[in-house]
């Protein structure tokens, strides 16, 4: 099982709002038969129930659902904004990385997490993700 693809990748993507931000990268994830479409629109519902606490860390947002709305397999997406957008949280607006993830049970909900925060929690690997000039750089710094 792959958890990341190439597919599940977008940079310098413009939105309007932090809804349609968490879409986009549920749109990546559907395309890549993670999820169904219901998973897009709990992870939204959430955002809009509890507000940005998906904003774990500055410019960083991890939306995600329940397994139970929508998660076929585990695997999450990486779109990077164009132009940084904010969410609400009062510490690490504005996003300019949201990674929606999915999980397919509640315990590789937890290793997805931690997976992630390793990635995302490595300045190295941030800088170069949020520098990269195409794909097959962000995948690959991901990758290894």
């Amino acid at each position: 099982m792959t958890l990341l693809s190439k597919e599940s990748i977008a940079l310098n993507i413009e939105v309007n709002s932090p809804e349609e931000a968490i879409s986009v990268s549920g749109d990546l994830l559907m395309k890549a038969g993670v999820i169904r479409k219901e998973y897009i629109d709990a992870m939204v519902d959430g955002f809009k129930k509890v507000g940005p606490y998906i904003v774990v860390a500055p410019g960083i947002a991890i939306p995600h659902a329940r397994p139970e709305y929508g998660a076929l397999e585990s695997g999450f997406s990486i779109v990077r904004l164009k132009t940084p957008i904010k969410f609400g949280h009062k510490m690490n607006d504005p996003v300019q990385l949201v990674c929606a993830m999915a999980s397919n049970d509640n315990n590789g909900h937890i290793e997805m997490l931690r997976m992630l925060s390793s990635i995302l929690g490595d300045s190295s690997k941030l800088a170069k993700i949020l520098t990269a000039k195409d794909i097959s750089e962000v995948y690959h710094n991901i990758s290894n």
